[in-house]
């Protein structure tokens, strides 16, 4: 059996985990060391026992823990390579980090994962599909302004997305937020707002996808029921029905649950 968590999501921090045959992997960290590690153990993961750490991009809300961590275990990181210049100059990784540039395919553990162009203002972000040994796949696609064309065409058909939801864009642009910071999030380089990653996951189910995880909303900007709502109701356009058709779930700052099975 496989199962996926999203450990923590939002601009406090955001790490998931995938495991999967007795291989665990993580998708960025973004709190520190100390809470991932105890993040890992609720879910019965030693922390030791973590093969891979693959960065989305270099910001602080995805990377905070990477050096402890990555230090503490030997833990292997992948990453764009532009993504690895810029932690280095940013003192976010050191030489004692195990890092290697990251191929936009590439085999560990038995699991084949592949990488995607994101569009954010970044160094090089991307996001990454994995396809699990026992047949079932899954997708990270957050912090992007817009979905790429190479997101939709690694992501078609695969069987659970965690998806950015970020923002409903009328509470930015009547939010508190400095002109210059709505500016940043409801352009290209931005985060997806709940329309958008209501188009997305449209498509998606039309190629298979039966599981939604919402993900990186905006403590702000964004709430979850809000997020849920329109997710349904985009879904609902193409005549789906939640149970049904497909499992929505809606990632909260920190895991409470179990994580999904797969």
């Amino acid at each position: 059996m496989s199962k996926v968590c999203q450990l923590f999501s939002g601009s406090s921090g955001n790490s998931i985990l995938i495991s999967s045959k007795g291989h665990n992997f993580l998708v960025d960290i973004g709190v520190s060391a100390k809470r991932c590690e105890t993040a890992l153990l609720q879910h019965g993961i030693d922390p030791k026992c973590i093969d891979g750490i693959f960065i989305t991009h270099e910001h602080n809300d995805h990377t905070s823990g990477l050096r402890v961590f990555a230090s503490r275990y030997n833990t292997p990181v992948f990453a764009a390579e532009a993504c690895i210049d810029a932690m280095y100059a940013k003192d976010i990784i050191n030489e004692k980090v195990h890092i290697e540039k990251m191929d936009y395919r590439m085999e560990l553990g038995g699991v084949e994962i592949k990488a995607f162009s994101q569009s954010h203002d970044s160094a090089d972000c991307v996001g990454y599909r994995l396809e699990l040994p026992n047949g079932k796949s899954v997708a990270v696609c957050t912090d992007t302004g817009y979905v790429t064309d190479n997101a939709k065409e690694i992501c078609s058909g695969v069987d659970l997305i965690f998806a950015e939801s970020n923002h409903e864009t009328s509470m930015v642009e009547t939010g508190p937020y400095p002109y210059y910071l709505k500016q940043r999030i409801l352009g290209t380089k931005g985060h997806l707002s709940n329309f958008a990653c209501g188009e997305f996951i449209k498509e998606l189910a039309q190629s298979g996808t039966t599981r939604f995880v919402l993900s990186h909303l905006s403590r702000e900007n964004n709430m979850p029921h809000i997020a849920r709502q329109n997710a349904i109701a985009a879904l609902d356009e193409i005549g789906l029905c939640e149970d049904r058709d497909f499992r929505l779930y809606v990632s909260s700052p920190e895991s409470t649950d179990k994580g999904i099975a797969l």
